[in-house]
């Protein structure tokens, strides 16, 4: 008898658990002069937020090479959906912006997007922005909000996130 493919699995609920007990949402020292916050909630398409999911974040720093040596964070949701992150704005050459990957229940692979930072000049230019409608380079795009970044990340409906292929 020969075996034949394995069926994908559903990702969670397991995260508060399994791999959010210790901390990696401080990519920087909160301390450090160019430390931002970004945050936001992660909603599902009847706009509940999703508390058992986990989000992760990967960028580069001003240099193009990575902060904290390894340029990845990690997050769990609230009870509110909320997630949050201590980093600084990413680097390199053309736009600056933050690769997050969410993992949900009901998921059977990881959603991927971008978040882009507002009034980047380098935005204008940025090959996947302007590929993007308006409303989808909006739903890429990070809001100023009490002296960092909110990204929520809307998992279906009339707001969904802008979702980039694995």
């Amino acid at each position: 008898m020969a075996a034949g493919p394995t069926p994908s699995q559903t990702v969670g609920p397991f995260f508060s658990f399994g791999l959010c007990q210790r901390p990696h949402h401080q990519l920087v020292d909160p301390g450090c002069a160019d430390a931002i916050r970004l945050g936001g909630r992660v909603i599902d398409g009847a706009g509940d937020p999703v508390f058992d999911a986990m989000v992760e974040i990967w960028q580069a720093d001003e240099d193009g090479g990575h902060r904290n040596g390894f340029g990845w964070g990690r997050c769990g949701t609230d009870a509110d959906g909320r997630y949050g992150f201590v980093t600084v704005k990413p680097g390199g050459d053309g736009a600056p912006y933050a690769t997050l990957l969410v993992f949900a229940r009901g998921l059977l692979k990881p959603l991927m997007t971008r978040v882009y930072f507002p009034g980047e000049p380098a935005n204008e230019t940025d090959p996947l922005l302007t590929a993007l409608t308006d409303a989808e380079r909006a739903g890429l795009t990070a809001a100023p909000a009490d002296g960092g970044y909110r990204f929520d990340v809307h998992l279906q409906g009339e707001h969904q996130t802008t979702f980039l292929a694995l």
